[in-house]
């Protein structure tokens, strides 16, 4: 249901329902029916805890039954509870109760199991009203399904004192007419669901730094003053149908002269101003009067008697509703109030019922109670809110985003005392981020020395937008100190008023306001220090002396891999729950012990996920930095980029004949064979040479002692296991056995490694340096592929590092941390077919720069038509479906996709158990890494089932748009 609103007169009534020949009816019938007790009943709204703790419920129910009260505001609780509770009220009473509740961030802000919606002061950093407004609408969804009529939001309060102590970032911020917009498109989204919204604090919390719970605050300022800051809000909500107000406990001398009347009892504010002043017709509610900022002005029921006189419809929370009720009666029966009087306000509430279906009323249903309270849309509108709202208030040097990995050391240094966890993970997507401690400041400064860049993160709990916010004067020391010596970026991860306790933000390059400490907050803001997004926010509050309020500094990405949701980039998430139970069926099935997934589409990470263990004893999990030996994906992670790039110098070409890469293959057999033809795996070259047998006895299989030592030495130095060391000069008799191979006799499609052997060769000697070095120097550390490596024992504890196989037929031990391929281990692990170790996520950032033309985080690696060039089959027509070292789609129906990808997809698989694919067509990009070898290669189920293909259909099949 929708609320619409009719227009009668020049002041619109707010609770007129479509069918207003019968919400009159109704209303008419319903109020000839009830005793005076019973009308002024209808007048109470009271409040009632569904949590465990406060339950509450038996003095609801006989209120209920002897007073007929008008409605119940829910507090403290969880959805089930909250909605039996109130199937049951409903049930005992004779008219349906109109239900309200504090839901300014949603029902989270009193049911603990319901979904979070951002902060006003977060939605006040946006500029885009149409999200406010679709927050409205999803948070007037949540109130509806769980019976809630009345949501007391939004606060419109304009929140100019930053030491207000309970406002703060409830408010959307300090600019009125920001205020105003957006409490204008919340109020449109709140009602288009059927729920009624209410504007709040009336006439204006906002500047003040007493709590109105606890004392009576004042608002000093002059009629014009206020006439022109607090009310323009109310103003403009009014003429923008707001279904109710809320009034709050203010002392307003220059709107009520009675010294210390509370506003919400004063007849100058709530009648004359309010109603006919400025014209509000709807339903007016007294904020709680429990609260001392009303109830010190007089004793319960008196206080009661006071706020209805004063023109209040519905009195909110009384302190004793038995004595409030019987104060009401007496006065009506003394006539001080007339018939005429109660029957406006009763009328008003059953007007409300009407709008909002309680004349047709159903019991909330249960089932799905929870799931429905937090679903995919709300998940992905908090997304695109966070995207929107995070603001960048300083940017010195353009230090954002940053964009050289490969000469920018980094470290991130925590503040606050909150969870930093998802914001550290996620610079870790990104680069190489060393999270820093020290008990002392000597200690952090020397542990700092090395870095160029400190991202100081300020984390703050803010579960509850009144927790503490600020730094601590040990945290203000450190923070100057850091920033007199580093590049530092601030990032507060709370409200933004924590600004205002540094004395300077001279010295400090970038801040960051964050607005909030969870999940999505963090994940998007490291995304956005790192240009994966650009920066759109705008301060909604003035943020000490250096960022007054509106600052807004913009940045643009920079084609860096993103993370999110899969909605947000045509996917579906349900429909991903396919790859789920194929990725659990490869561990069922002990096709492998383990693996890593990872799809992105449009240039997005939607799913990152580990399964299973490294090993089939279960005793460590994967995780997402765990690292795989990919295999023969090293052809298009290593040696075909550095090919890409000798094209792009003009130092080759993909018709340049092998003769003219050294003088040894000019003489040799291969001479007139082009490299387009080799790397199409179409030069007629042998597909393997088992190297290490030359090395191994011929009967026993044992090491022969001439080939191998236990010890390095000089003419042993090539490690290929633990404690195993192999020839020095064995590497160049391995080329030499390349170079005088024979080629077979048909031209036909025939997989080979063996033009690897020879690009590395040739690699290495045109740049003078090893390939190791070369992918390191050229990609890896610049796209921030920082576990992406050959020999990883060099760089990664072993713990990291997943295990490959147990080697009974040449190593004898478990190969672990050494590339499995028998030959790249036997070229120091270096291999231009084999070698390279890699995580899903690093070796995503590579397939996403060859999408992208090249192009990668700002830099350009290769030419877009360079890689066009490569990722060409240029020998279909005699049924070769290769690339230039790519892998590209099936010409038949079984092959090396699952048949759904474009011709204009390529990737690479990899014997241990790996597989990559990218589609330039559907702008996505698979990994799927695992160590199926192990215990055995013998194990071909992963191979036999198709299931890394199968897992590739499934994400295709996913595709929404």
């Amino acid at each position: 249901m929708s609320i619409t609103f009719s227009v009668f007169s020049q002041q619109p009534d707010p609770l007129l329902a479509k069918d207003i020949v019968g919400q009159q009816q109704w209303v008419d019938s319903i109020y000839s029916q009830l005793t005076l007790k019973e009308k002024v009943g209808q007048l109470f709204m009271v409040r009632a805890f569904s949590g465990t703790k406060n339950q509450n419920s038996h003095k609801i129910k006989k209120l209920i039954n002897d007073h007929a009260i008008g409605g119940i505001i829910y507090s403290l609780g969880n959805s089930v509870s909250q909605a039996k509770l109130n199937n049951e009220f409903q049930s005992l009473s004779k008219i349906p109760l109109i239900n309200g509740m504090d839901a300014e961030w949603g029902l989270s802000m009193r049911l603990d199991d319901t979904f979070p919606f951002p902060y006003n002061v977060t939605l006040g950093a946006v500029k885009d009203e149409k999200l406010i407004e679709e927050v409205g609408r999803q948070m007037g969804e949540h109130c509806k399904r769980i019976g809630v009529h009345i949501n007391f939001a939004p606060d419109v309060d304009i929140n100019i004192n930053p030491k207000n102590p309970v406002i703060g970032s409830r408010s959307f911020g300090e600019d009125k007419q920001r205020v105003t917009d957006l409490g204008l498109a919340f109020t449109r989204g709140m009602q288009s669901a059927g729920v009624l919204a209410c504007g709040k604090h009336f006439p204006g919390h906002g500047d003040t730094d007493t709590d109105s719970h606890k004392a009576l605050p004042t608002i000093p300022f002059t009629r014009a003053r206020i006439d022109s800051i607090e009310l323009h809000p109310f103003k403009r909500l009014i003429e923008g149908n707001v279904a109710s107000m809320m009034i709050a406990h203010l002392n307003v001398p220059s709107l009520e002269n009675s010294a210390n009347t509370p506003s919400s009892i004063s007849e100058k504010i709530v009648t004359n101003l309010l109603q006919e002043e400025l014209g509000f017709n709807g339903l007016v509610v007294t904020d709680a009067l429990e609260m001392r900022g009303v109830a010190d002005a007089g004793n319960p029921g008196d206080v009661d008697l006071r706020a209805f006189l004063a023109g209040n419809d519905m009195l909110l929370i009384s302190e004793d509703v038995k004595l409030a009720s019987e104060k009401i009666m007496q006065a009506y029966n003394r006539r001080i109030i007339t018939e005429a009087r109660l029957e406006r306000s009763v009328k008003k509430i059953l007007k409300a019922k009407y709008l909002v279906g309680l004349n047709n009323y159903c019991d909330i249903n249960i089932e799905n109670l929870r799931s429905d309270l937090h679903t995919l849309k709300n998940d992905l509108l908090e997304e695109k809110v966070y995207e929107n709202a995070i603001t960048l208030l300083k940017n010195k040097d353009s230090v954002l985003p940053i964009r050289d990995l490969e000469r920018s050391k980094i470290a991130y240094v925590k503040f606050g005392d909150a969870n930093e966890e998802a914001f550290v993970q996620m610079l870790k997507n990104y680069g190489k981020v060393d999270v820093i401690k020290a008990q002392k400041l000597d200690q952090l400064s020397a542990k700092l020395k090395p870095y160029t860049h400190v991202i100081a993160g300020l984390h703050k709990a803010t579960d509850t937008p009144w927790k503490d916010f600020k730094f601590t004067d040990k945290e203000k020391v450190w923070l100057y100190e850091i920033a007199r010596e580093k590049k530092l970026i601030l990032d507060v991860f709370t409200k933004p008023y924590a600004l205002n306790e540094l004395l300077t933000t001279v010295n400090i390059d970038a801040v960051i306001a964050s607005y909030q400490n969870n999940k999505v907050s963090q994940e998007k803001s490291a995304q956005l220090i790192f240009g994966a997004l650009p920066f759109r926010g705008v301060l909604p509050v003035t943020s000490g002396s250096d960022f007054p309020v509106g600052t807004s500094l913009k940045t643009k990405s920079v084609n860096r891999l993103k993370y999110g949701l899969p909605e947000t980039v045509g996917l579906s998430s349900y429909g991903l729950q396919k790859v789920d139970s194929l990725a659990n069926l490869v561990v069922k099935d002990a096709m492998a012990p383990g693996l890593q997934l990872l799809i992105a589409k449009k240039g997005k990470v939607v799913y990152h996920k580990t399964f299973g263990h490294h090993t089939y004893n279960k005793k460590i999990k994967v995780k997402p930095t765990d690292i795989y030996d990919v295999a023969s994906m090293t052809k298009i992670m290593a040696t075909l980029p550095m090919v890409m790039k000798l094209v792009d110098s003009g130092a080759i070409n993909i018709d340049t004949r092998l003769r003219k890469l050294s003088k040894e293959l000019r003489k040799s057999n291969k001479d007139t064979l082009t490299i387009k033809q080799v790397l199409s795996h179409y030069g007629r070259l042998k597909p393997w040479i088992p190297f290490y047998l030359k090395t191994l006895d011929s009967g026993s299989g044992k090491l022969l002692a001439q080939y191998y030592q236990r010890r390095r030495s000089k003419n042993f130095s090539v490690k290929v296991a633990d404690d195993l060391y192999l020839r020095t000069d064995y590497k160049d008799s391995i080329v030499k056995m390349v170079l005088e191979s024979g080629l077979r006799n048909r031209l036909e499609y025939r997989y080979s490694d063996l033009p690897y052997y020879l690009m590395k060769d040739y690699i290495e000697k045109a740049y003078g340096e090893g390939l190791d070095k070369l992918v390191q120097d050229n990609f890896y550390k610049s796209l921030g592929a920082n576990n992406t490596t050959y020999n990883p024992l060099q760089k990664f504890n072993k713990k990291l590092i997943i295990p490959s196989e147990n080697d009974t037929y040449f190593r004898n031990q478990t190969v672990h941390g050494y590339v499995h391929d028998m030959g790249a281990a036997m070229l120091d692990g270096v291999g231009g077919h084999a070698g390279i170790f890699s995580n899903a996520n690093d070796v995503a950032k590579l397939m996403q720069m060859y999408l992208q033309g090249g192009n990668y985080g700002g830099k350009q690696y290769l030419e877009k038509a360079t890689i066009n060039s490569f990722n060409t089959c240029y020998y279909c027509p005699e049924n070769n479906r290769r690339g230039v070292g790519f892998d590209k789609p099936q010409l038949g129906e079984k092959g090396s996709t699952c048949g759904c990808v474009s011709m204009d997809s390529f990737g690479h698989s990899g014997f241990t158990g790996t597989y990559t694919w990218a589609d330039p067509d559907k702008e996505i990009v698979y990994v799927f890494l695992s160590n199926r070898t192990y215990p055995t290669m013998a194990n071909r189920k992963l191979i036999k089932t198709n299931i890394r293909t199968e897992i590739q259909r499934a994400i295709y099949e996913s595709v929404i748009e």
